[in-house]
Protein backbone atom coordinates (compact mmCIF):
# COMPACT_ATOMS: atom_id res chain seq x y z
CA UNK A 1 0.00 0.00 0.00
CA UNK A 2 0.91 3.63 -0.49
CA UNK A 3 2.94 5.19 2.64
CA UNK A 4 2.21 8.53 3.12
CA UNK A 5 5.34 10.26 4.92
CA UNK A 6 5.36 14.34 5.17
CA UNK A 7 7.81 16.26 3.84
CA UNK A 8 6.85 19.54 5.68
CA UNK A 9 8.61 22.09 7.82
CA UNK A 10 11.78 22.31 7.95
CA UNK A 11 15.21 20.28 9.10
CA UNK A 12 16.89 17.72 8.23
CA UNK A 13 14.99 15.32 5.19
CA UNK A 14 16.62 12.48 6.13
CA UNK A 15 16.08 12.72 10.22
CA UNK A 16 12.01 13.43 8.89
CA UNK A 17 11.89 10.20 7.01
CA UNK A 18 13.69 8.41 9.39
CA UNK A 19 11.44 9.26 12.15
CA UNK A 20 8.36 8.68 10.60
CA UNK A 21 9.49 4.93 9.38
CA UNK A 22 10.45 4.66 12.68
CA UNK A 23 6.99 5.86 14.06
CA UNK A 24 4.94 3.59 11.43
CA UNK A 25 6.86 0.57 12.96
CA UNK A 26 6.31 0.81 16.19
CA UNK A 27 3.19 1.98 16.29
CA UNK A 28 2.23 -1.04 14.41
CA UNK A 29 1.43 0.45 10.72
CA UNK A 30 4.30 -1.03 9.40
CA UNK A 31 3.85 -4.86 10.32
CA UNK A 32 7.02 -7.25 10.06
CA UNK A 33 7.40 -9.08 6.92
CA UNK A 34 6.26 -6.18 5.27
CA UNK A 35 8.10 -5.06 2.05
CA UNK A 36 8.79 -1.10 1.70
CA UNK A 37 9.08 0.36 -1.55
CA UNK A 38 12.68 0.55 -3.75
CA UNK A 39 14.66 3.47 -2.49
CA UNK A 40 14.56 4.72 -5.80
CA UNK A 41 11.22 4.24 -6.29
CA UNK A 42 10.02 6.05 -2.61
CA UNK A 43 12.37 9.08 -3.80
CA UNK A 44 10.47 9.62 -7.03
CA UNK A 45 7.20 9.69 -4.80
CA UNK A 46 8.77 12.10 -2.39
CA UNK A 47 10.49 14.32 -4.75
CA UNK A 48 13.69 13.90 -2.82
CA UNK A 49 17.29 12.79 -3.74
CA UNK A 50 17.63 8.84 -4.13
CA UNK A 51 20.68 9.22 -1.19
CA UNK A 52 17.99 10.67 0.94
CA UNK A 53 15.38 7.78 1.70
CA UNK A 54 18.94 5.16 1.21
CA UNK A 55 20.49 6.80 4.15
CA UNK A 56 16.56 6.83 6.25
CA UNK A 57 16.82 2.80 5.42
CA UNK A 58 20.23 2.53 6.62
CA UNK A 59 19.69 4.10 9.94
CA UNK A 60 16.85 2.09 10.41
CA UNK A 61 18.75 -1.18 9.45
CA UNK A 62 21.38 -0.41 11.82
CA UNK A 63 18.65 -0.09 14.48
CA UNK A 64 17.58 -3.28 13.31
CA UNK A 65 13.43 -2.71 12.58
CA UNK A 66 14.66 -2.98 8.77
CA UNK A 67 15.77 -5.96 7.47
CA UNK A 68 17.42 -5.81 3.39
CA UNK A 69 17.23 -9.16 1.38
CA UNK A 70 19.59 -9.07 -1.94
CA UNK A 71 17.51 -9.36 -4.88
CA UNK A 72 14.29 -8.87 -3.09
CA UNK A 73 14.47 -6.03 -1.26
CA UNK A 74 13.80 -4.05 2.27
CA UNK A 75 11.47 -5.18 4.90
CA UNK A 76 10.30 -4.72 8.10
CA UNK A 77 12.23 -7.27 10.57
CA UNK A 78 10.56 -8.35 14.26
CA UNK A 79 10.67 -5.29 15.86
CA UNK A 80 9.25 -4.29 19.17
CA UNK A 81 5.81 -2.78 18.81
CA UNK A 82 5.22 0.29 21.06
CA UNK A 83 1.87 1.87 21.54
CA UNK A 84 -0.65 2.21 19.05
CA UNK A 85 -1.19 5.52 17.51
CA UNK A 86 -4.54 6.76 19.11
CA UNK A 87 -7.02 9.66 17.61
CA UNK A 88 -6.34 13.12 18.71
CA UNK A 89 -7.50 13.15 22.64
CA UNK A 90 -9.12 15.88 24.50
CA UNK A 91 -12.84 17.25 25.29
CA UNK A 92 -13.47 19.96 23.39
CA UNK A 93 -16.29 18.15 21.58
CA UNK A 94 -19.06 16.58 23.37
CA UNK A 95 -21.88 14.35 22.44
CA UNK A 96 -25.28 15.37 23.50
CA UNK A 97 -26.60 14.82 26.78
CA UNK A 98 -27.98 11.57 26.27
CA UNK A 99 -24.53 10.06 24.77
CA UNK A 100 -22.66 10.58 27.79
CA UNK A 101 -23.02 7.04 28.98
CA UNK A 102 -24.16 4.68 26.35
CA UNK A 103 -25.44 1.31 26.83
CA UNK A 104 -23.29 -1.11 27.64
CA UNK A 105 -21.79 -3.00 24.49
CA UNK A 106 -19.31 -5.02 25.63
CA UNK A 107 -19.53 -8.93 23.86
CA UNK A 108 -21.23 -11.65 25.92
CA UNK A 109 -19.19 -13.51 27.95
CA UNK A 110 -18.93 -17.39 26.32
CA UNK A 111 -21.02 -20.14 28.28
CA UNK A 112 -21.16 -23.68 27.98
CA UNK A 113 -25.14 -24.16 28.64
CA UNK A 114 -26.40 -20.16 26.87
CA UNK A 115 -29.91 -19.46 27.35
CA UNK A 116 -29.34 -15.99 26.84
CA UNK A 117 -31.69 -14.38 24.57
CA UNK A 118 -31.99 -13.67 20.65
CA UNK A 119 -29.58 -15.65 18.87
CA UNK A 120 -30.92 -19.05 16.74
CA UNK A 121 -29.30 -22.07 16.04
CA UNK A 122 -26.20 -21.39 13.30
CA UNK A 123 -25.79 -25.04 13.21
CA UNK A 124 -29.39 -25.56 11.53
CA UNK A 125 -28.69 -22.74 8.93
CA UNK A 126 -28.06 -24.55 5.31
CA UNK A 127 -24.68 -23.13 4.53
CA UNK A 128 -23.73 -25.21 2.06
CA UNK A 129 -26.50 -23.96 -0.06
CA UNK A 130 -26.21 -20.40 1.19
CA UNK A 131 -22.78 -20.54 -0.08
CA UNK A 132 -23.92 -22.01 -3.50
CA UNK A 133 -26.60 -18.89 -4.03
CA UNK A 134 -24.15 -16.22 -3.03
CA UNK A 135 -21.51 -17.76 -5.47
CA UNK A 136 -23.73 -17.82 -8.38
CA UNK A 137 -25.22 -14.28 -7.38
CA UNK A 138 -21.34 -13.25 -6.95
CA UNK A 139 -20.89 -14.37 -10.48
CA UNK A 140 -23.78 -13.09 -11.90
CA UNK A 141 -22.73 -9.84 -10.49
CA UNK A 142 -19.36 -9.86 -12.54
CA UNK A 143 -21.43 -9.62 -15.73
CA UNK A 144 -23.79 -6.50 -14.94
CA UNK A 145 -23.50 -3.18 -15.28
CA UNK A 146 -22.11 -1.65 -11.73
CA UNK A 147 -23.66 1.06 -10.21
CA UNK A 148 -25.70 2.17 -7.02
CA UNK A 149 -28.95 0.10 -5.77
CA UNK A 150 -32.60 1.03 -5.86
CA UNK A 151 -32.69 2.43 -1.92
CA UNK A 152 -35.87 0.36 -1.15
CA UNK A 153 -33.47 -2.88 -2.15
CA UNK A 154 -33.51 -5.96 -4.64
CA UNK A 155 -36.71 -6.31 -6.46
CA UNK A 156 -36.33 -9.56 -6.84
CA UNK A 157 -36.46 -9.84 -2.29
CA UNK A 158 -39.02 -7.35 -2.26
CA UNK A 159 -41.45 -9.76 -4.13
CA UNK A 160 -39.97 -13.02 -2.52
CA UNK A 161 -40.76 -11.35 0.90
CA UNK A 162 -44.07 -9.86 0.01
CA UNK A 163 -44.86 -13.59 -1.27
CA UNK A 164 -43.90 -15.18 1.85
CA UNK A 165 -44.96 -13.20 4.65
CA UNK A 166 -48.39 -13.10 2.64
CA UNK A 167 -48.42 -16.57 2.35
CA UNK A 168 -46.77 -17.33 6.69
CA UNK A 169 -48.33 -14.38 7.81
CA UNK A 170 -51.81 -12.89 5.90
CA UNK A 171 -49.62 -9.64 5.68
CA UNK A 172 -50.90 -7.61 2.78
CA UNK A 173 -48.27 -6.24 0.78
CA UNK A 174 -47.05 -6.13 -2.49
CA UNK A 175 -43.47 -5.99 -3.65
CA UNK A 176 -43.54 -2.22 -3.88
CA UNK A 177 -44.38 -2.24 -0.52
CA UNK A 178 -41.56 -3.72 0.63
CA UNK A 179 -38.31 -2.17 1.83
CA UNK A 180 -35.41 -3.95 2.72
CA UNK A 181 -33.24 -2.98 5.40
CA UNK A 182 -30.10 -3.47 7.48
CA UNK A 183 -32.09 -5.80 10.05
CA UNK A 184 -34.80 -4.48 12.13
CA UNK A 185 -33.15 -2.17 13.90
CA UNK A 186 -32.49 -0.13 10.62
CA UNK A 187 -36.51 -0.35 10.43
CA UNK A 188 -37.18 1.39 13.26
CA UNK A 189 -34.45 3.80 12.93
CA UNK A 190 -35.89 4.58 9.26
CA UNK A 191 -39.35 4.74 10.98
CA UNK A 192 -38.60 6.67 13.81
CA UNK A 193 -36.60 9.63 11.53
CA UNK A 194 -39.52 10.14 9.18
CA UNK A 195 -42.27 10.07 12.08
CA UNK A 196 -40.79 11.63 14.78
CA UNK A 197 -40.20 15.26 16.12
CA UNK A 198 -37.76 15.89 18.92
CA UNK A 199 -39.81 15.72 21.87
CA UNK A 200 -42.39 13.14 20.47
CA UNK A 201 -44.12 10.89 22.55
CA UNK A 202 -43.93 7.19 21.84
CA UNK A 203 -45.45 4.49 23.26
CA UNK A 204 -43.35 0.88 24.31
CA UNK A 205 -44.39 -2.02 26.00
CA UNK A 206 -42.97 -2.39 29.35
CA UNK A 207 -41.16 -5.24 29.63
CA UNK A 208 -40.36 -4.40 26.00
CA UNK A 209 -37.48 -4.45 24.00
CA UNK A 210 -34.11 -2.20 25.24
CA UNK A 211 -32.77 -1.10 21.58
CA UNK A 212 -36.11 -0.07 20.56
CA UNK A 213 -36.20 2.33 23.56
CA UNK A 214 -33.02 3.65 23.07
CA UNK A 215 -33.38 4.09 19.52
CA UNK A 216 -36.39 6.13 19.95
CA UNK A 217 -35.14 8.32 22.66
CA UNK A 218 -32.15 8.43 21.08
CA UNK A 219 -34.15 10.68 18.13
CA UNK A 220 -35.26 12.97 20.44
CA UNK A 221 -38.48 10.87 21.39
CA UNK A 222 -40.20 10.98 24.97
CA UNK A 223 -40.34 7.70 25.63
CA UNK A 224 -43.13 6.16 27.72
CA UNK A 225 -43.23 2.47 28.98
CA UNK A 226 -47.06 1.25 28.89
CA UNK A 227 -47.43 -1.65 31.26
CA UNK A 228 -48.33 -5.55 29.54
CA UNK A 229 -50.08 -8.28 30.76
CA UNK A 230 -51.54 -11.89 29.77
CA UNK A 231 -53.38 -10.62 27.04
CA UNK A 232 -50.48 -7.93 25.88
CA UNK A 233 -50.26 -4.36 25.68
CA UNK A 234 -52.85 -2.26 28.30
CA UNK A 235 -54.69 -0.08 25.94
CA UNK A 236 -55.90 1.84 28.40
CA UNK A 237 -52.97 3.15 30.20
CA UNK A 238 -51.68 4.74 26.38
CA UNK A 239 -50.63 8.24 27.01
CA UNK A 240 -52.90 10.46 25.43
CA UNK A 241 -50.42 12.54 23.14
CA UNK A 242 -48.36 9.35 21.69
CA UNK A 243 -47.72 9.77 18.05
CA UNK A 244 -46.27 6.40 17.88
CA UNK A 245 -46.76 2.88 19.49
CA UNK A 246 -43.97 -0.08 19.36
CA UNK A 247 -45.82 -3.80 20.02
CA UNK A 248 -44.28 -6.98 19.27
CA UNK A 249 -48.30 -8.23 19.48
CA UNK A 250 -47.33 -11.94 17.80
CA UNK A 251 -44.77 -12.94 20.59
CA UNK A 252 -44.83 -10.31 23.11
CA UNK A 253 -40.75 -9.99 23.73
CA UNK A 254 -39.71 -11.25 26.72
CA UNK A 255 -42.74 -11.93 28.26
CA UNK A 256 -43.62 -14.31 24.96
CA UNK A 257 -47.89 -13.95 25.36
CA UNK A 258 -50.00 -12.89 22.33
CA UNK A 259 -51.95 -10.07 22.01
CA UNK A 260 -55.34 -11.39 22.05
CA UNK A 261 -57.85 -10.02 19.50
CA UNK A 262 -60.09 -7.62 21.36
CA UNK A 263 -56.83 -5.61 22.31
CA UNK A 264 -55.60 -5.71 18.38
CA UNK A 265 -58.64 -4.11 17.94
CA UNK A 266 -58.81 -1.78 20.76
CA UNK A 267 -55.26 -0.75 19.64
CA UNK A 268 -56.05 0.33 16.19
CA UNK A 269 -59.33 1.95 17.28
CA UNK A 270 -57.10 4.06 19.91
CA UNK A 271 -54.76 4.74 16.96
CA UNK A 272 -57.45 6.08 14.55
CA UNK A 273 -58.97 8.11 17.28
CA UNK A 274 -55.47 9.48 18.26
CA UNK A 275 -54.12 10.12 15.08
CA UNK A 276 -50.97 7.66 16.22
CA UNK A 277 -48.76 5.24 13.97
CA UNK A 278 -48.55 1.37 15.08
CA UNK A 279 -44.98 -0.27 14.69
CA UNK A 280 -45.58 -3.84 14.46
CA UNK A 281 -42.36 -5.80 15.74
CA UNK A 282 -43.15 -9.36 14.08
CA UNK A 283 -39.62 -10.72 14.97
CA UNK A 284 -39.75 -14.58 15.57
CA UNK A 285 -43.37 -15.64 14.89
CA UNK A 286 -42.50 -18.25 12.10
CA UNK A 287 -41.18 -20.39 14.98
CA UNK A 288 -44.73 -22.13 16.40
CA UNK A 289 -45.37 -24.92 17.88
CA UNK A 290 -49.00 -25.33 18.86
CA UNK A 291 -52.18 -23.10 18.19
CA UNK A 292 -52.92 -21.08 15.41
CA UNK A 293 -51.51 -16.99 14.69
CA UNK A 294 -53.32 -14.44 15.30
CA UNK A 295 -53.80 -12.08 12.18
CA UNK A 296 -51.12 -8.97 12.31
CA UNK A 297 -52.30 -6.15 13.45
CA UNK A 298 -51.39 -4.96 9.44
CA UNK A 299 -53.46 -7.38 8.08
CA UNK A 300 -56.22 -6.15 10.35
CA UNK A 301 -55.43 -2.47 9.81
CA UNK A 302 -57.98 -0.51 7.37
CA UNK A 303 -56.66 3.24 7.73
CA UNK A 304 -52.81 2.37 6.99
CA UNK A 305 -51.73 2.96 10.58
CA UNK A 306 -49.76 -0.06 10.84
CA UNK A 307 -46.03 -0.30 9.92
CA UNK A 308 -45.21 -3.90 9.86
CA UNK A 309 -41.75 -4.55 10.69
CA UNK A 310 -40.00 -8.01 10.15
CA UNK A 311 -36.32 -9.27 10.43
CA UNK A 312 -34.35 -12.68 8.90
CA UNK A 313 -31.88 -12.24 11.81
CA UNK A 314 -34.15 -14.97 14.24
CA UNK A 315 -35.31 -17.12 11.02
CA UNK A 316 -31.71 -17.33 9.49
CA UNK A 317 -28.75 -15.84 10.72
CA UNK A 318 -27.90 -12.24 12.93
CA UNK A 319 -24.82 -11.81 10.38
CA UNK A 320 -27.14 -11.65 7.15
CA UNK A 321 -27.95 -8.67 8.68
CA UNK A 322 -31.64 -8.52 6.66
CA UNK A 323 -34.70 -7.15 7.53
CA UNK A 324 -37.47 -5.06 6.41
CA UNK A 325 -40.47 -3.26 6.08
CA UNK A 326 -44.08 -2.80 4.78
CA UNK A 327 -45.73 0.65 5.29
CA UNK A 328 -48.83 2.46 4.11
CA UNK A 329 -48.67 3.92 0.63
CA UNK A 330 -48.12 7.39 2.23
CA UNK A 331 -45.19 6.76 3.73
CA UNK A 332 -43.17 4.92 1.40
CA UNK A 333 -41.53 8.52 -0.08
CA UNK A 334 -40.50 9.08 3.08
CA UNK A 335 -38.51 6.10 4.11
CA UNK A 336 -36.95 5.55 0.58
CA UNK A 337 -35.49 8.71 1.26
CA UNK A 338 -34.68 8.03 4.78
CA UNK A 339 -32.88 5.00 3.56
CA UNK A 340 -30.85 6.62 0.56
CA UNK A 341 -29.73 8.96 3.16
CA UNK A 342 -28.91 6.47 5.83
CA UNK A 343 -26.38 3.92 3.60
CA UNK A 344 -27.97 4.31 0.18
CA UNK A 345 -28.90 0.62 -0.26
CA UNK A 346 -27.92 -2.49 1.05
CA UNK A 347 -25.92 -5.41 -0.38
CA UNK A 348 -27.86 -6.93 -3.82
CA UNK A 349 -25.74 -10.15 -4.31
CA UNK A 350 -26.92 -11.04 -0.60
CA UNK A 351 -30.39 -9.40 -1.14
CA UNK A 352 -30.62 -11.52 -4.56
CA UNK A 353 -29.24 -14.99 -2.99
CA UNK A 354 -31.73 -14.76 -0.63
CA UNK A 355 -34.39 -13.74 -2.92
CA UNK A 356 -33.57 -17.46 -4.63
CA UNK A 357 -33.29 -18.89 -1.17
CA UNK A 358 -36.82 -17.76 -0.40
CA UNK A 359 -37.95 -18.51 -3.79
CA UNK A 360 -36.53 -22.00 -4.75
CA UNK A 361 -38.73 -23.24 -1.28
CA UNK A 362 -35.42 -23.56 1.17
CA UNK A 363 -36.70 -20.86 3.41
CA UNK A 364 -40.08 -22.71 4.22
CA UNK A 365 -38.06 -25.71 4.62
CA UNK A 366 -35.34 -24.53 7.04
CA UNK A 367 -38.36 -23.14 9.12
CA UNK A 368 -39.97 -26.51 9.40
CA UNK A 369 -36.95 -28.27 10.38
CA UNK A 370 -35.25 -25.60 12.65
CA UNK A 371 -39.25 -25.23 14.42
CA UNK A 372 -39.07 -29.25 15.14
CA UNK A 373 -36.14 -28.99 16.67
CA UNK A 374 -36.65 -25.34 18.82
CA UNK A 375 -40.01 -27.12 19.86
CA UNK A 376 -37.95 -30.07 21.69
CA UNK A 377 -35.93 -27.48 23.24
CA UNK A 378 -39.26 -25.56 23.84
CA UNK A 379 -40.50 -28.32 25.43
CA UNK A 380 -37.49 -29.53 27.97
CA UNK A 381 -37.73 -25.56 29.00
CA UNK A 382 -41.23 -26.10 29.55
CA UNK A 383 -40.96 -29.30 31.69
CA UNK A 384 -38.04 -27.75 34.03
CA UNK A 385 -40.50 -24.56 34.54
CA UNK A 386 -43.17 -27.22 35.47
CA UNK A 387 -41.14 -28.94 37.28
CA UNK A 388 -38.08 -28.74 39.12
CA UNK A 389 -37.91 -25.06 38.84
CA UNK A 390 -41.37 -24.46 39.58
CA UNK A 391 -40.38 -23.95 43.58
CA UNK A 392 -39.40 -20.87 42.36
CA UNK A 393 -40.67 -20.22 38.95
CA UNK A 394 -44.19 -19.35 37.79
CA UNK A 395 -43.90 -19.85 33.48
CA UNK A 396 -45.69 -17.77 31.27
CA UNK A 397 -47.40 -19.98 28.93
CA UNK A 398 -45.71 -19.09 25.26
CA UNK A 399 -46.15 -21.43 22.22
CA UNK A 400 -43.87 -19.60 19.96
CA UNK A 401 -40.33 -17.74 19.08
CA UNK A 402 -36.91 -18.92 20.73
CA UNK A 403 -37.25 -18.32 24.29
CA UNK A 404 -39.67 -18.32 27.74
CA UNK A 405 -40.16 -16.50 30.55
CA UNK A 406 -41.34 -16.99 33.96
CA UNK A 407 -41.71 -14.31 36.93
CA UNK A 408 -39.96 -15.13 40.28
CA UNK A 409 -42.15 -16.49 42.76
CA UNK A 410 -41.03 -14.58 45.40
CA UNK A 411 -37.89 -12.00 46.38
CA UNK A 412 -37.20 -9.47 43.76
CA UNK A 413 -34.36 -8.36 41.33
CA UNK A 414 -31.44 -9.01 43.98
CA UNK A 415 -32.17 -12.19 44.58
CA UNK A 416 -32.55 -13.06 40.64
CA UNK A 417 -29.24 -11.28 40.20
CA UNK A 418 -27.49 -13.87 42.68
CA UNK A 419 -29.01 -16.63 41.31
CA UNK A 420 -27.50 -15.82 37.43
CA UNK A 421 -24.37 -14.89 39.04
CA UNK A 422 -24.18 -18.29 40.30
CA UNK A 423 -25.27 -20.00 37.59
CA UNK A 424 -22.92 -18.28 35.09
CA UNK A 425 -20.20 -19.83 37.25
CA UNK A 426 -21.48 -23.23 36.61
CA UNK A 427 -21.19 -22.21 33.29
CA UNK A 428 -25.00 -21.36 32.57
CA UNK A 429 -26.00 -17.94 31.19
CA UNK A 430 -29.83 -16.95 31.32
CA UNK A 431 -31.17 -13.11 31.47
CA UNK A 432 -32.97 -11.33 34.15
CA UNK A 433 -36.09 -10.40 33.13
CA UNK A 434 -35.91 -7.03 34.88
CA UNK A 435 -33.18 -5.73 32.39
CA UNK A 436 -36.05 -5.15 30.07
CA UNK A 437 -37.84 -3.13 32.13
CA UNK A 438 -38.28 0.51 31.68
CA UNK A 439 -40.66 1.52 34.78
CA UNK A 440 -40.12 2.30 38.48
CA UNK A 441 -41.22 -1.60 39.54
CA UNK A 442 -38.93 -4.21 37.41
CA UNK A 443 -40.51 -7.55 37.23
CA UNK A 444 -37.98 -10.38 38.86
CA UNK A 445 -37.90 -13.07 36.86
CA UNK A 446 -35.89 -14.50 34.36
CA UNK A 447 -35.84 -15.26 30.44
CA UNK A 448 -34.28 -18.39 28.62
CA UNK A 449 -33.32 -18.53 25.43
CA UNK A 450 -33.03 -22.03 23.20
CA UNK A 451 -32.04 -21.23 20.20
CA UNK A 452 -28.27 -20.99 20.72
CA UNK A 453 -28.26 -24.19 23.55
CA UNK A 454 -27.54 -27.66 21.49
CA UNK A 455 -30.86 -29.69 22.79
CA UNK A 456 -28.53 -32.35 24.43
CA UNK A 457 -26.69 -29.67 26.50
CA UNK A 458 -30.38 -28.32 28.03
CA UNK A 459 -31.65 -30.57 30.52
CA UNK A 460 -27.94 -30.71 32.01
CA UNK A 461 -27.98 -26.73 32.01
CA UNK A 462 -31.48 -26.67 33.58
CA UNK A 463 -29.98 -28.96 36.50
CA UNK A 464 -27.46 -26.53 36.81
CA UNK A 465 -29.92 -23.55 36.55
CA UNK A 466 -31.53 -25.11 39.76
CA UNK A 467 -28.79 -26.06 41.57
CA UNK A 468 -28.06 -21.91 41.22
CA UNK A 469 -31.62 -21.67 42.58
CA UNK A 470 -31.24 -23.94 45.39
CA UNK A 471 -28.07 -22.96 46.25
CA UNK A 472 -29.25 -18.78 46.48
CA UNK A 473 -32.47 -19.41 47.46
CA UNK A 474 -32.90 -22.33 49.22
CA UNK A 475 -36.64 -22.41 50.96
CA UNK A 476 -38.82 -20.42 48.52
CA UNK A 477 -41.79 -19.25 51.45
CA UNK A 478 -45.39 -21.01 50.39
CA UNK A 479 -43.32 -23.51 47.47
CA UNK A 480 -43.15 -26.77 47.42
Amino acid sequence: MDLHISLDGSGDLTARIHRQLLDAILDGRLRPGERLPATREFARRLDVSRNTVAVAYERLTAEGLLVARVGSGTFVGHAPVGRARTAPEGDAVRPRPLWDHPPETAPPVPAVHDFRVGTPDAELFPLAVWRRLLAGEWRASAVRTAGYGDPAGHHGLREAVARYVGLARSVRARADDVLVTQGAQQALDLIGRVLIEPGDVVAVEDPGYPPARRLFRSLGARVAPVRVDREGLDVDALPAGARLVYVTPSHQFPLGTPMSLDRRAALLDWAGRHDAVIVEDDYDSEFRFSDRPLDPLQSLDRAGRVVYVGTFSKTLLPLLRIGFLIAPTSLRPALHAAKRLSDWHGDPVTQAALARFIDSGELPRHVRKATRVYAARHERVAEALDGPLSAWLDPIPSTAGLHLCALLASGGPGDVRAVLTRAGELGVAAEDLSAYCAGDTPLPGIVLGYGAVPTERVATGLRLLTRAFREVMPRPPGRP
